[in-house]
């Protein structure tokens, strides 16, 4: 218990279940039942009951989705289906998806709620492969720190699609900082690869005038909440945010909402349901309001429902709710949602396997200190990991290794592209050094604070001037960044285009518009759907890691020939009962020359023929040239030696002791774990096998043990070392006593 209590997990903060405080996951007992009656009015069909309440009784939340939210040509047809037979098409992939989105359009939130409810986390990933609305998965990222550094956000922000996001999220510790973010983030994410969208998440009006102004492609910050209370608290209401929708849309600019389970419970009006139930409302929300997907599935109440039973499970629900409801969804894990690397890894896992259109909705692709909205749920520091996991599981989560050269050019160049912008229009002057440090920085702690006024005073002057996408493009066109200024106004003549509003829209990095329209999900089943090409698997699977046969050898090619051995003759039976024989694999002194521990194989024999000289054994050396196995090589060795014992050797280190009447896997002793052993546990060894010799019962060598990962370090090591060993081997040659010559 000692140990458990100081494991990380004890961080996290777990809640028994509580409907009065809203503290359920799935299935509240406050939840209603879901029902609709549709009748007659003088305008038309309209709701007159919604999930137990009456049209005199609904609230701003049930009247917007009465009004917008529910498909009336579908809506009974869809409510008298069964919820367990609802649930099977969800999953079954011989119902087209297109029946499956038909359908959910006439549900209510609640039914919707329930229906989901009923599926297991595995049934959720099966639905979230064909339900998602993109064929292609995708990923986004923030770009934040701590000093607002426009030179470290565009380096940052270079480096982020340089890795493979198509959407690259700012937003600022200081409000006033907001104009100059954006710009750098604008100028940053257009360097080496173009295409990616860029938004600065901001209070409301500022964000929508830098959109209205070009600066940005997108934004996905208007929050929906689950109970009215929780938008009166905001002062909001739906329509106001259907207003503010739609006013990001009619300029071009991208827009998704975010909701995600455990606000209303964070703020006290969750009004005793379930979370699930909760977040039905917001995604039904985010489809009357027009919006073009939606942010959930673990945003800043995610610790809230992980926090309760079922929560893990909650939070994949959303993310299908979305999907079922025909909207992008931008999959969560933008939050820390546990002290606990194996629970955080465990909530992004089933997304990632699944597929979404964005894996994250924001990874943190600077460091978690830097990360103004929040700790994401993986972090710069994570990166490797996450690009191990796509390679372990076939998978594509959108991004792929870049070769650390690649990333300092596209870094200095970004920052040098800023830097020259700044200057051009008088915003602000950065030396050189500045922009050195911010090349090979890994955050804002490794930068001087530089000139604290400088970034306030930018971003005034940039609000002042009422500064457009194309006085940036012009600045960029000036000063001699023709790459960036193409890219960035190729991004703006999209925006007039529209394609970009369609659902799921991304641009690949040829401008290519990637949707619902041009890129749908077509899953049926096995064979079918999103496939890595081979170019995308040779990029996910090279990773910076990864080492060829040639490689994990190559330093054995360093100790070459540090000791010498002769053939003597065939190797005979042995008389002398002080004779230990030292079973030699072939590759021993051949092609294989240092062991796993790091010492060579010559040291590795002088400890053990020392060893068994210090007992008054003497030692021969055989050649083992017909197997491979560290048992059989040690049992030969056991059956030509003179006392009966033996010693085998591999190549890369282990070894055993031997006895000549015992069956091959029964040794007296084995030292199994090569990386572990040392030069004295190599004389021990000798001499326990004199001691052996001698009929002594010696006491076995213990090697300490470890709590590392040993096995994962070495083993494509020694893959590549016993290769070497299997191309030594003679089978059927009989072992041959040799001499070692130096």
């Amino acid at each position: 218990m000692r140990i458990l209590d100081a494991k990380p997990v004890n961080l996290d903060g777990f809640s028994v279940t509580n409907p009065d405080l809203g503290l359920v996951a799935m299935a509240s007992p406050f939840d209603p039942v879901p029902s609709l009656v549709v009748g007659d009015g003088p305008e038309g069909r309209r709701v007159v009951e919604l999930d137990g309440k009456s049209v005199d009784q609904f609230d701003v939340i049930d009247e917007f989705i009465a009004l917008y939210g529910l498909d009336l040509d579908v809506a009974e047809e869809a409510m008298a289906v069964d919820d367990q037979a609802l649930a099977r098409m969800i999953v079954d992939f011989t119902v087209p998806r297109a029946e499956v989105v038909r359908l959910v359009a006439g549900l209510t939130p609640a039914k919707l709620a329930r229906v989901v409810a009923l599926l297991s986390p595995v049934e959720m990933q099966m639905a979230m492969t064909r339900m998602r609305a993109r064929r292609t998965p995708s990923n986004q990222a923030h770009v934040t720190n701590q000093l607002d550094d426009p030179l470290l956000i565009a380096a940052d922000a270079a480096s982020a699609v340089a890795y493979g996001f198509r959407e690259v999220e700012t937003t600022v510790p200081v409000l006033g900082d907001a104009p100059s973010n954006a710009v750098a983030l604008l100028i940053g994410s257009q360097v080496g690869v173009p295409g990616a969208m860029a938004q600065c998440s901001i209070e409301e009006a500022l964000e929508l005038r830098l959109g209205l102004r070009g600066l940005t492609s997108y934004a996905e910050t208007i929050s929906l909440y689950g109970t009215e209370q929780v938008f009166v608290d905001g002062d909001d209401t739906p329509f106001s945010k259907a207003i503010l929708t739609s006013a990001y849309a009619s300029r071009g600019l991208k827009m998704r909402v975010t909701s995600g389970g455990g606000a209303e419970v964070l703020m006290g009006a969750a009004e005793k349901c379930s979370i699930l139930y909760l977040e039905s409302r917001c995604v039904s929300l985010a489809r009357a309001l027009g919006s073009q997907g939606v942010q959930n599935g673990g945003i800043d109440g995610v610790g809230v429902v992980a926090s309760v039973p079922d929560g893990m499970k909650e939070l994949l629900a959303e993310n299908l709710m979305v999907m079922l409801r025909d909207l992008e969804s931008c999959a969560g894990n933008d939050n820390l949602i546990s002290e606990s690397d194996v629970r955080r890894s465990a909530h992004t896992l089933p997304v990632l396997l699944a597929g979404a259109d964005f894996i994250f909705s924001g990874f943190g692709s600077i460091p978690r200190y830097d990360n103004a909205f929040a700790l994401s749920n993986f972090n710069s520091d994570d990166m490797d990991d996450f690009l191990v996991l796509q390679r372990d599981w076939g998978v594509d989560g959108g991004l792929r290794t870049v070769p650390v050269e690649h990333l300092a050019r596209v870094r200095r160049r970004a920052a040098t592209a800023v830097q020259a912008v700044y200057r051009d229009l008088g915003l602000a002057d950065f030396d050189d050094e500045r922009v050195d440090a911010v090349v090979v920085a890994n955050g804002s702690r490794d930068l001087d604070k530089g000139d604290p006024k400088a970034v306030a005073e930018a971003a005034t002057a940039i609000e002042a001037k009422q500064l457009t996408v194309f006085d940036v493009v012009a600045s960029l066109k000036r000063t001699g960044y023709d790459a960036e200024a193409d890219a960035i106004m190729a991004l703006t003549r999209e925006r007039l285009r529209g394609d970009q509003l369609q659902t799921s829209a991304i641009f690949d990095d040829e401008f290519r518009v990637l949707s619902k329209i041009t890129d749908p999900n077509d899953y049926r089943g096995p064979g079918t759907g999103y496939a890595l090409t081979a170019q995308r698997r040779a990029e996910i699977d090279a990773i910076r890691q990864a080492r060829t046969a040639d490689e994990l050898t190559a330093d054995q090619a360093e100790h070459h020939g540090h000791v010498g051995f002769d053939d003597v003759e065939i190797a005979r039976q042995g008389s002398d009962p002080r004779e230990v024989c030292i079973g030699l694999s072939p590759a021993l002194g051949r092609s294989v020359w240092l062991s796993l521990c790091g010492l060579t194989v010559g040291e590795v024999l002088r400890q053990i023929s020392a060893g068994l000289e210090e007992e008054g054994c003497v030692p021969r050396l055989v050649r083992i040239r017909s197997t491979i196995d560290v048992g059989m090589i040690g049992l030969t060795a056991a059956r030509l030696s003179g006392s009966g014992i033996g010693i085998g050797l591999q190549g890369k280190g282990t070894a055993l002791i031997h006895r000549r009447d015992l069956a091959p896997l029964a040794n007296l002793e084995l030292f199994s774990v090569a990386p572990l052993l040392t030069d004295r546990m190599y004389r021990e060894l000798g001499k326990n096998a004199a001691r052996h010799a001698k009929g002594m019962a010696p006491i076995p060598i213990f090697t300490g043990g470890t709590d590392e990962s040993i096995s994962a370090r070495y083993h494509a090591r020694a893959v590549a070392l016993v290769a070497l060993e299997r191309e030594a081997s003679e089978p059927g040659q009989p072992p041959m006593t040799v001499r070692m010559s130096r």
